[in-house]
């Protein structure tokens, strides 16, 4: 998925702080599976963990891979090649296209020039080798969940709800501040509240010195992101792909309408085609 520089100068950190965020926010293992399930929806269009997946989408980002959609042209699939190779000691069946994944991940380029095979062995590995498939989630922890749950920690969230969401588009926006990024979102969000937020969530966040309900905050932030959907701001996303993808705010929209603020053992989200489906853990 979408790579910014934020996200590679806070990988490092995100890992090693991932335990005391996590522990912090009150997450429990459930929260975290249902938020991963949901996404995969949107993802892969169900609630499974497609390690195997590899092909190219055409979205200007090169092969979209794995359970994250880690793509050759945004870095992060090369960031799970090298943590795998750090599992194997170095060489294994990705060793051949090391040179190439690492210019394009510099380059931010969408070719798959030189990568001849690389879906076959990313399959292949992805069904059969548990090194690979840790790989795969420990680089998903560190460049996304853990980094938008950084941020849900520093908004005081504590609504299954919307930390989950902040995950989700973390997924597809990268947790950067770019306009269109994450943490470029979050501050549209907030700038839009110049007066107290009343609600009965029962979680109440500061947010420029006023009282804005956390229901109310997740609200303004799912229609700043649907207004990125439709009308990116950064030239690498106005390919007119996102507009294709609103039902991952909409699934959001209705499960936030059935006040389904927090998740314990399921929650009842939209699938891709706009039909109800019950997400368990």
């Amino acid at each position: 998925m979408k790579i910014t520089a934020f996200t590679l100068g806070f990988l490092a950190a995100a890992a090693s702080a991932a335990p005391a965020a996590n522990a912090a926010s009150g997450n429990s293992a459930c929260t975290k599976t249902l938020a991963l399930k949901i996404t995969n929806i949107y993802e892969n269009g169900d609630t499974n963990f497609h390690y195997d997946y590899c092909e190219n989408i055409k979205d200007g980002r090169g092969f979209t891979s794995g359970i994250s959609g880690f793509c050759t042209g945004t870095a992060d699939a090369w960031e799970v090649v090298q943590q795998y190779h750090k599992l194997t000691g170095g060489k294994d069946s990705f060793s051949k296209y090391d040179g190439v994944l690492k210019k394009y991940a510099q380059s931010g380029s969408d070719s798959t020039s030189g990568l001849d095979g690389y879906c076959s062995v990313w399959s292949k590995l992805g069904k059969s080798d548990a090194k690979f498939r840790k790989a795969q989630d420990s680089i998903r922890d560190s460049m996304y969940y853990n980094p938008s749950q950084k941020l849900a920690d520093q908004l005081g969230l504590k609504l299954s709800i919307s930390r989950a969401q902040l995950y989700d588009c973390g997924i597809q926006h990268g947790t950067g501040s770019d306009a269109d990024g994450l943490a470029g979102l979050i501050k549209t969000t907030n700038a839009s509240f110049k007066a107290d937020a009343k609600g009965s969530s029962g979680s109440t966040l500061k947010i420029n010195g006023h009282n804005v309900d956390e229901v109310a905050w997740l609200t303004k932030f799912l229609q700043v992101r649907t207004n990125d959907l439709l009308h990116p701001k950064e030239k690498e996303n106005a390919s007119g792909a996102w507009k294709e993808t609103l039902y991952r705010v909409k699934s959001y929209q209705y499960a936030l309408s059935k006040k389904q603020y927090n998740w314990t053992k399921s929650v009842q989200v939209l699938d891709n085609d706009g039909k109800p489906v019950t997400v368990s853990c």
